[in-house]
């Protein structure tokens, strides 16, 4: 399953963006979970990952690891692709 990722940064983390990124790959491989994409930007949030994940319990944990390890916050979104919208669909 896919998940999109929207974040923010704590600012003691902004100059040590490199060892946040390679601890949140770790975590992220210990857990099953793999980046597909990772993006920066400006406005109310910091970043937005996509990402793939087993199921909604493994992001949930990488959600509260990375709050507990002080890096910010992040609220995890359910990404459905195309196939999943029409089957959905024909469900209602």
């Amino acid at each position: 399953m896919k998940y999109v990722l929207i974040g923010t940064l704590a600012p003691e983390w902004i100059d040590r963006q490199g060892e946040r990124v390679e601890a949140c790959r770790a975590k992220g491989k210990e857990l099953g979970i793999s980046f597909d994409t990772i993006y920066y930007t400006q406005g109310l949030y910091d970043f937005v990952d996509i990402v793939e994940a087993s199921d909604a319990y493994v992001m949930l944990g990488f959600s509260l690891w990375y709050a507990k390890m002080g890096y910010g916050r992040i609220m995890t979104l359910p990404a459905f692709d195309e196939e999943a919208m029409v089957r959905a669909a024909e469900m209602g």
